[in-house]
């Protein structure tokens, strides 16, 4: 609510006015919330916004925050835009840290925003402490919570620079390498009121994010020099696609000089899966005989227990984030490191190729691309042969449910792979040709692709969603939220299980470590979860489609089915029972 100072004619607002005020000035869409007592404030000014038609970022509620930070987090992929995640104190701040683990990871903008407890007790402010939670909420350091997986943290203290505090979490979470911010308020700060002559706006064009850039041209004559005389050379990516314009320029420099592409672990499609140039999804061989190596926009591009590189190998490494400060220990080689842009420098490396190139070389590349054309037609056979073997009643075969999958779906629909230990099978079998078509998990907490899935599809609504997880995922991703979510703001999305009755991971672990030990001898893995779920119950229950599938002659049509459910409006889970771990 408005008032009139005292000693001018000045309107007055309260902290809470000037803060949706601000999230309108760094040019927030929606504010995913989970909102607590902490939020009185805001709501409030919303309320007053609202009543007054004056605009303002439009609120998704989530029941659970995991859901809220994944969902900021797919909007931005899909926009290039972060937005805002509202969260409850310390408790709801702890339920978004494994959300905010996979952000900082992926280096996703996002402004995760709690409040704090109370500091008055007995009155002496509004928003003084008037209830329970207000003790017992406060610890003494709410930001650690987060700390670990954000670029910057800051406690508002003052609603006189609630818009300067804003503008400063959105440069930060924007500038190069982008990632996730922290800003916390106690709720008699958002109370508080000010004159509107108090308060100062500080436009994008003067306060803005840093973007990362080229490189020199020296730099790039080296790259290029290395290149002209390279035999076997190797580019491995991970996030280069991030930029879908990169897309396209990586393909073009793979088929020009005769580069073999390696996806470890991709995040983003970096380069078309039929490129002739993509050499799949592991380096492990081609590591071994490369004489010149890239690293462009890659965390792990090899695990170096299992996959030794060649000690001849001259690499390059090109990343928006060369330096990994993130990873306490990170040594992987990098005879030229260089931070920048991918696209642009990637653009004149080419250019500068081009320039360069005798008829010689270019006939030595277009016999790579020959060679690597039929090494990839040889992997597209093995997984064809693969899928050719359906599985067994109650057990059906990943791969033949992935091809079967992939052969319902259009080339600009979206799939999230977060199948985890059948996530090989999923990039065998689903190959993705278009730009945008692929999110994969960054970090390490399971769950990310059911709320990325809906912040997806409130970006692109158009573009049908498909999540893949297996059944341990499921339960992490918080289904029920996300389902409430999907029909409240009608987002349809199709969920796939792949249910192999546990955690392959952990017992692949177990025998990588102890081959031969115990857990083997016993046969348990503390991997094993219940077998006689039912999830297309779960689905149900929200007013979603559900299937569950255990026979492979059923899967055709329980995919039809899921697919027409989701471009009708419904979303759908379809629980397939696959060969169990």
């Amino acid at each position: 609510m408005a008032s009139q100072s005292a000693d001018s004619n000045e309107a007055r607002h309260s902290t809470a006015h000037y803060f949706l005020e601000g999230l309108n000035e760094i040019g927030f869409d929606y504010l995913f919330c989970n909102f607590g007592t902490d939020h009185a404030p805001l709501i409030e000014a919303m309320a007053s916004f609202k009543r007054a038609g004056r605009e303002m970022p439009v609120t998704i509620l989530c029941p659970h925050e995991n859901t809220a930070v994944h969902m900021a987090a797919g909007y931005a992929v899909a926009t290039g835009r972060g937005q805002g995640v509202m969260v409850h104190v310390d408790a709801g701040t702890a339920n978004s840290a494994m959300a905010l683990h996979n952000l900082c990871r992926a280096r996703i903008p996002v402004l995760l925003m709690a409040g704090k407890a109370p500091f008055t007790t007995r009155g002496e402010l509004l928003g003084t402490r008037d209830t329970y939670v207000h003790f017992v909420q406060e610890p003494f350091d709410q930001a650690s919570v987060v700390r670990p997986y954000t670029k910057w943290e800051y406690n508002l203290p003052s609603g006189v620079i609630a818009k300067e505090a804003l503008r400063r979490a959105h440069t930060v979470m924007e500038s190069d390498p982008k990632g996730p911010v922290y800003l916390t308020f106690p709720r008699e700060t958002l109370t508080d009121t000010w004159s509107e002559g108090q308060i100062r706006s500080y436009p994008a064009e003067r306060f803005g994010a840093v973007s990362a850039r080229g490189l020199d041209a020296g730099s790039i004559d080296a790259i290029a020099t290395k290149l002209l005389t390279a035999e076997r050379p190797l580019l491995i990516s991970a996030y280069a696609g991030r930029n879908l314009a990169t897309v396209a320029v990586l393909d073009e420099l793979a088929r020009f000089a005769g580069i073999r592409v390696v996806e470890f672990n991709p995040l983003y499609v970096n380069l078309p899966h039929d490129s002739p140039c993509h050499g799949g999804f592991m380096p492990a061989k081609a590591l071994s005989e490369a004489d010149v190596g890239l690293l462009v926009d890659v965390d792990v591009p090899w695990i170096p227990s299992d996959m030794p590189d060649n000690l001849a190998t001259w690499w390059a490494h090109i990343d928006v984030d060369p330096e990994k400060r993130n990873f306490p220990m990170w040594t992987f080689p990098g005879n030229l490191r260089l931070q920048g842009d991918s696209h642009r420098i990637l653009a004149d490396l080419l250019a500068n190729l081009k320039a360069r190139a005798d008829a010689g070389y270019r006939t030595r590349a277009a016999a790579r691309v020959a060679a690597l054309q039929e090494e990839g037609k040889a992997r597209r056979d093995q997984a064809a042969k693969a899928a050719g073997n359906r599985g067994v009643a109650g057990q059906i075969n990943p791969h033949f449910l992935c091809a079967t999958l992939a052969k319902a779906l259009a080339a600009s629909d979206i799939v999230l792979n977060e199948a985890i230990r059948n996530g090989p099978v999923v990039s065998a079998q689903m190959p993705r040709t278009q730009a945008g078509t692929l999110v994969g998990l960054a970090g390490g907490g399971l769950g990310f692709s059911g709320g990325m899935a809906l912040g997806l599809k409130l970006a692109m609504p158009e573009r049908t969603i498909v999540q893949i997880v297996g059944d341990g995922t499921f339960y992490f991703s918080n289904p029920q939220s996300t389902l409430a979510v999907s029909r409240q703001y009608r987002l349809p999305v199709l969920t796939v299980v792949l249910d192999n009755t546990g955690w392959a991971a952990v017992k692949e672990a177990t025998l990588r470590v102890y081959p031969d030990g115990e857990a083997k001898a016993g046969g348990d893995y503390g991997a094993t979860l219940p077998p006689d779920m039912n999830f297309a119950m779960v689905a149900e229950a929200a007013g979603a489609h559900g299937e569950l599938v255990s026979e492979p002659d059923a899967v055709e049509a329980a995919i039809g089915r899921c697919l027409e459910a989701v471009r009708g409006g419904r979303s759908a889970i379809l629980h397939a029972k696959v060969t169990r771990l």
